[in-house]
């Protein structure tokens, strides 16, 4: 195909310009006054609205997982039960619920969550009298290096 005059060389950008407007204009509908109107301040709006939600979508899951942690710790100590404890003693129980799913026990199935409770204060109890011993022997020292005899 053989191009006669220089116009053709140049790429049209016509439609791909228009469609271009047309994107930016469609994301900054709800902005209010021009920047939902005038293309070279909706530009601007909208970059800058696409980067407050990119943050917002990190700075959501931090919150959430917050408020988790303030439900199950308020729960726990309903319980007797500081928040570490119950979750160092449930890791060490090998029960394997994430804090979400503890939130969600401790607000919709309190039962669940006080036998999850009692799980984790009877294992805080059983690594107590372990450590103690069973005072056949003068106690020590404490040391989390295992001694072979």
């Amino acid at each position: 195909m053989v191009f006669l005059t220089l116009s053709h060389w140049i790429r049209n950008r016509g439609p791909d310009r228009y469609w271009r407007v047309q994107e930016v204009l469609k994301n900054a509908r709800h902005f209010r006054g021009r920047k939902n109107r005038c293309f070279s301040l909706a530009v601007r709006a909208v970059r800058r609205a696409f980067v407050y939600a990119t943050k917002a979508r990190k700075a959501k899951k931090r919150n959430m997982r917050m408020l988790w942690i303030s439900r199950i710790a308020a729960a726990s100590r309903e319980h007797g039960l500081k928040y570490p404890a119950l979750i160092h003693n449930l890791i060490k129980s090998e029960v394997q619920v994430n804090r979400r799913m503890l939130s969600e026990l401790a607000v919709l199935e309190p039962r669940s969550f006080a036998a999850l409770a009692a799980l984790a204060k009877a294992r805080r109890e059983e690594g107590l009298q372990a450590a103690l011993g069973d005072a056949s022997e003068p106690p020590g020292i404490f040391s989390r290096i295992v001694q072979s005899h």
